[in-house]
């Protein structure tokens, strides 16, 4: 007699019920009697008992230290409209992937797109990821996906996904000395920047910018990685890099080092082109408080740096005291250094400030 293909819940709960109570009255081979019993396939009844018994597994999602470790901004795309899909954590509820309005009816769940790409990072680019002792869960996995990836695209659902890898950089340059391919990269850039990205790229394979520790060479890499990203318009990549070689640089020759100041300006710069104008606000006061001390506080390189603090003062929407700073600032500049060709550029940014104020009806003192 077949088998029938499936069977109603209430008819499974029933048999995994009777094997049960069959198993308190002999210890062995109740699955086979029940089976006998009611002409059934031991082996599914088997499964049947295997699924009931076993106790659920916890929701897969990739935690460290508690929170649910995201894939680096910028690099998770939408299949449909190709735009750049943001993350946000609703209080209370899972990690989501959104794009822009629309275009989907809803979300994508977050942990099951990391969990993906960290399955594929740790299968085919392990190499790129820190040695540790215990294996890489693929949430860490995933954080390191921009090393090697050059975008994540998303399909209808979160396991739906494409993956654009990195060009792989040519067999001449592999065993080439790291600090050479940074001179490399430098000489190449200008007409070949991709290629100067693949050379850094290959450099700081295995680096992860969050946790790695101070390096010079790395340092160095980083910088000039930041500064590529940056010309480019890849301003949440520029972040990542700028903010390693300045965290590096700072370990290694302390804060008023020419190379930390210089990675210290770099790390503003990539902070506000990234929109992230409060910290681009405080690191450029940092840089403006440290060219006081080592060129003086009416230096043109000083002036210059609280110009562009009032300018993310404005972005941040206090736009009176961007233009106090601002004119405080010119004045100063034409009586340090009368003709510089600076004071003139400072004066049209006040001039789109005021004009911007008047725009939106502000009603500041004069």
């Amino acid at each position: 007699m077949a088998f029938p293909r499936t069977y109603p819940p209430e008819f499974i709960d029933a048999t995994v019920r009777r094997v049960a109570d069959t198993r308190t009255v002999k210890a062995y081979g109740a699955v086979t009697t029940v089976a006998r019993q009611l002409n059934l396939d031991p082996r599914r009844v088997q499964k049947w008992v295997t699924r009931a018994t076993t106790p659920p597994q916890p929701q897969n999602r990739d935690l460290t230290d508690g929170r649910e470790v995201p894939l680096a901004p910028g690099l998770l795309h939408c299949g449909r409209c190709r735009q750049p899909m943001n993350r946000t954590t609703p209080p209370g509820a899972p990690a989501t992937y959104h794009c822009q309005p629309g275009c989907r009816r809803q979300p994508l769940d977050s942990a099951a797109i990391t969990d993906t790409v960290g399955r594929v990072i740790l299968r085919h680019a392990a190499r790129i990821l820190p040695t540790t002792n215990a294996p890489l869960p693929p949430c860490l996995a995933a954080a390191h996906a921009h090393r090697v990836l050059a975008r994540v695209t998303v399909g209808a659902t979160a396991s739906d996904i494409a993956l654009t890898w990195r060009p792989a950089l040519p067999p001449d340059h592999t065993d080439e000395n790291p600090a050479r391919r940074v001179t490399g990269a430098r000489d190449i850039a200008r007409r070949q920047p991709l290629r100067a990205r693949q050379l850094l790229h290959q450099i700081l394979a295995g680096v992860d910018p969050i946790t790695a520790p101070a390096h010079p060479l790395h340092a160095d890499a980083a910088a000039f990685l930041a500064e590529l990203h940056l010309r480019h318009g890849r301003a949440a990549d520029a972040t990542i890099w700028a903010a390693y070689a300045h965290r590096s640089s700072v370990h290694l020759h302390g804060h008023s080092h020419a190379d930390s100041l210089r990675a210290l300006h770099l790390h503003a710069a990539a902070q506000r082109h990234a929109g992230h104008h409060q910290r681009a606000y405080h690191l450029y006061r940092q840089f403006g408080e440290h060219l006081a001390v080592s060129d003086g506080p009416q230096s043109p390189r000083t002036l210059a740096i609280h110009a562009t603090t009032a300018l993310v003062l404005h972005d941040l929407g206090h736009c009176h005291a961007a233009r106090t700073l601002l004119t405080d600032t010119i004045a100063t500049h034409r009586q340090q250094h009368p003709g510089h060709p600076t004071a003139t550029r400072m004066t049209r940014h006040l001039t789109r400030i005021h004009d911007d104020c008047v725009a939106r009806g502000h009603q500041h003192d004069a």
